[in-house]
This record gives C-alpha cells, structure tokens and sequence, in this order.
C-alpha cells in the first residue's frame, strides 16, 4: 500500500507523539526534581519530607528541591501537583490529610485517583494520648473511669474538627462510651502545651511533641494509637492492649500526577527504597517516632491510603460531620 504525501505529517506526528513518554522515562531524570509539601516547613510532613529529598538527591544525581505550597489544609499544594506535568519532575509528599480533607470538602481531584502512588516515605508517627501529671491518672483505665462517671467533665485540646487529634477522640469517646469535649486550638503542639500548663486536662499529640513533655514531668502518657508501641517510648502500652480500637497514626509518601509514565513510577518506587531502608535514613526516623514499611511497592501504598480514606470517612460520620459542598456553581 502507497501513503499519500499529504498524509505523511500526521501520521508521523502521531507516532512521535506516541514514543515521547517512553523516551522521557529513558533519559528520566535528567534535571532539578520539586516535591512538593502542602503544609509549612518543620511540621510533621516536611521533616521527614526534608530528610528523604536531601538522600534521594544523591541517589539519582539531580537536585531535588523542596517547596512548601500551604493552605487549605494542605489541598493548595496537592491541587498543585494535580495540575503539573506528569512528567516525573512535580511530586507530592501527600500525607494522613489526603485521606481525611475529602471528607470535609468537595474537591476538584481524587487523591488517589488523580495520582500515582510512588511508596511509603515513612509509617508514623501515631498520636499519644497525653494528661497533665498533676492529675490523678495513672493509667488509661483511671482516666475513662472518671469520664464515664462524670460525663463532660474531662476537656481535650485537639487542632479543630477536621484535625487528627479531634478525630482520634472521636474514636476514643466511641470506643470507651465516654463524652470528653473537645476544645480546639490552633495546633495540637499549642494543645499539648495547654496541657503541660494545667489548662485543660488532656490531648492526643504526635510524639515528637509528647516526648520531651514528658520526660520534663509535666505530661504523662497513658497510650499509643498505634498497632505496636514506639520504639523510643516502650513503657507505654497501645490503646489495643488495653482493649480500646483506638488505631490514629500520621504517614507521608511520595506521589505523581495520574498519567506519569509508569516507568518513571517504577523507578522512583526503586530510588525511594534505596533511601528509605537504609539505616541511616531509619535511625533518623525512629528519633521521630515513625516507622519505614518493609514491603513498600506502589500497589500496597495505594491500597493503604484507600484503606485510609475508609476509615476517616467512618471516624468522620462518627463526629457527625456534613461535608463543605464548595463554591456556588
């Protein structure tokens, strides 16, 4: 069969284009990647964040730059990434947010859907119910037993309703039967301070923020949200030992836009491995009270944060939350 001329400019654009993702995967990467954080430098996200970018720059030999894009809680700098180039060059450092934000607002994109998921950067760190130490609880059972007998006495600080704190006292107050209010504040390190400062009588805090509290005498912790207890903190049971579902603990992972070349994806799966497992980059995680998951491919990262959405959506119907509908149309 003979092609007409004329038809030769389309088709041969047609297959140029069609071989442009497979030669932009083989020359991968070859300039300045971004990871994106949607919250602020030095919180719970960027650090460990901060950590990984600084070991993968060595690994694939291209600078690797940081840039926190904040607001919306976090769905500016996520929006964000939506919107860039699937080229591999604008990831996410998506987090816990992602699965709990489309339970509170509509949002133009999926996190999940919109994305793929490259891997776990790190597992953690789970929240750690904490009280003043002058009170008398010394355990997890003395505090709920003066909860049930005095409904609405015991006030927890928690960052807001669509907060992880608010959320993992949801799950306590309907796991324990109790009514413990929730009094929000602008962050659950502020909350945690109000707590060491006798303003309200408890908190559910990450455990970057507990640890010095406590060893300083003024907090005491009671349980560890999470399914095994802190490698820096062992003395302190789980709420499952002491036979509470209370299971609340934060993650950040490495993320693209949805039509990045898989490729790419399995690529960056393979250098963030290489920095992640390694003993360096764990030794310095577990200083924060986060984990690395061993089996961390895109496939399980997926299914975990689908896991997740589940979950939060329930936590958040518990709370009795109605979803921000948005802007009029």
């Amino acid at each position: 069969m003979t092609i007409r001329p004329q038809l030769w400019l389309p088709l041969f654009g047609a297959l140029l284009i069609g071989t442009m993702p497979a030669a932009q995967a083989q020359k991968y990467p070859d300039r300045t990647v971004q990871v994106v954080v949607p919250f602020a430098a030095g919180g719970l996200t960027d650090v460990p964040a901060r950590v990984f970018a600084a070991m993968f720059q060595e690994k694939i030999g291209q600078n690797v730059v940081v840039e926190n894009k904040t607001g919306g809680t976090g769905t500016i700098g996520v929006a964000y990434v939506w919107r860039a180039q699937p080229d591999g060059y604008t990831l996410l450092a998506n987090s816990l947010a992602d699965a709990q934000n489309l339970h509170f607002s509509t949002l133009p994109y999926s996190p999940v859907d919109d994305f793929q998921q490259v891997g776990w950067i790190v597992d953690g760190p789970p929240l750690v119910l904490v009280v003043n130490a002058a009170l008398p609880y010394k355990t997890l059972d003395d505090l709920i037993k003066d909860a049930k007998a005095n409904p609405s006495k015991l006030s927890f600080g928690t960052s807001g309703p669509a907060s992880s704190p608010a959320m993992a006292l949801a799950q306590l107050n309907g796991a324990a039967k109790t009514e413990i209010v929730g009094v929000p504040y602008r962050g659950s390190g502020e909350a945690a301070r109000a707590v060491a400062g006798g303003q309200i009588q408890g908190v559910f805090t990450f455990y970057s923020q507990a640890k010095p509290l406590a060893d300083a005498g003024n907090v005491r912790a009671l349980a560890v949200a999470a399914p095994q207890r802190i490698a820096g903190w062992p003395d302190i049971p789980t709420f499952q030992e002491l036979g509470y579902k209370v299971d609340f603990r934060g993650f950040v992972g490495l993320a693209a836009p949805k039509a990045t070349p898989k490729p790419i994806v399995e690529y960056l799966n393979r250098q963030l491995n290489a920095v992640v497992q390694s003993d360096s980059f764990k030794s310095k995680m577990v200083e924060l009270g986060m984990t690395v998951p061993a089996d961390n491919t895109p496939e399980k990262y997926d299914a975990y944060i689908r896991e997740e959405i589940v979950k939060q959506g329930e936590i958040a119907k518990m709370m009795g939350v109605t979803k921000d509908p948005g802007p009029p149309k």
